[in-house]
């Protein structure tokens, strides 16, 4: 994610874990209001439903995982469906590393939005990539949720959505059910296989461990005996803060002068 010379550091109780910045990843959550957006993100944190519907500004959230002795952090981004400041959610899209689309199959203008945004993050990250010279690959899933209704009221076909991802091999469609939970898992291990990341990080193929057992992830920790038969422990970071804005911008400029093209006046427009 940032230089593999620098490593982030994650504190909170009693825990103080360096995650190399190489295996440390934001994941954005983007689509429009009421889709479902921060109800699959409580099923991939905590496996919860909430029935209450709270707008979202912009969340924020870090899991950090222990794979086989390896740590891996990941930043988790659910932004507004409002999209109250356009450069904010540009800003998001420059700085993420897989993408999560969501709209309701039971809201045609939703999927348009999905569409929309779909565009955007191509057209955003291509010009970082042209200034980068990063890789290609852009893993992205695109979600249509609420699929436990009943077919009456789908005002999306499945095919239209298929066809959004049918031309690009990192990209992939599903059609879930936060509130059921259908499909989710499968979602996540199939966007972090694209990332080529552990698949372990899926919410079902790791031990959940809470803060109070950070020290499991000290490398000479007592209780690592007692999960001696896991490989994969992941914790939610209670204390973590997204990063400012300032920062983010500071890490897409240090990007582009990594690439020797500190000269090169002309600039990723992000507002």
């Amino acid at each position: 994610f940032q230089d593999q010379a620098m490593m982030k550091t994650m504190s909170g109780g009693n825990c103080n874990l360096n995650v190399p910045a190489k295996n440390s990843y934001r994941m954005v959550v983007l689509g429009a209001s009421r889709v479902g957006k921060s109800s699959i993100v409580s099923r991939f944190l905590n496996g919860r439903f909430e029935d209450q519907y709270t707008p979202t500004i912009e969340d924020f959230h870090r899991k950090v995982y222990n794979i086989r002795g390896d740590m891996y952090q990941l930043d988790i981004l659910d932004t507004s469906g409002n999209h109250p400041f356009p450069a904010m959610r540009r800003l998001s899209i420059l700085t993420g590393d897989v993408f999560i689309l969501v709209f309701s199959l039971d809201n045609r203008e939703s999927f348009d939005e999905v569409k929309r945004l779909q565009k955007q993050i191509l057209e955003v990250k291509s010009c970082l990539k042209n200034k980068t010279k990063e890789s290609a690959d852009l893993p992205m899933v695109i979600c249509g949720n609420k699929n436990d209704h009943s077919e009456v009221f789908r005002k999306v076909r499945t095919d239209e959505g298929e066809n959004l991802v049918s031309s690009d091999e990192n990209c992939a469609y599903f059609e879930v059910s936060a509130k059921k939970n259908t499909n989710v898992d499968e979602m996540f291990y199939v966007l972090f296989s694209m990332a080529k990341l552990p698949h372990e990080m899926s919410p079902s193929l790791h031990r959940k461990i809470s803060i109070q057992y950070g020290d499991t992830f000290q490398p000479k920790s007592f209780r690592m005996r007692r999960f001696k038969d896991m490989d994969a422990y992941g914790m939610i970071s209670p204390f973590a803060r997204r990063p400012s804005v300032n920062s983010d911008l500071k890490y897409i400029k240090s990007k582009v002068l990594r690439e020797g093209q500190s000269r090169e006046r002309e600039k990723c427009t992000i507002q």
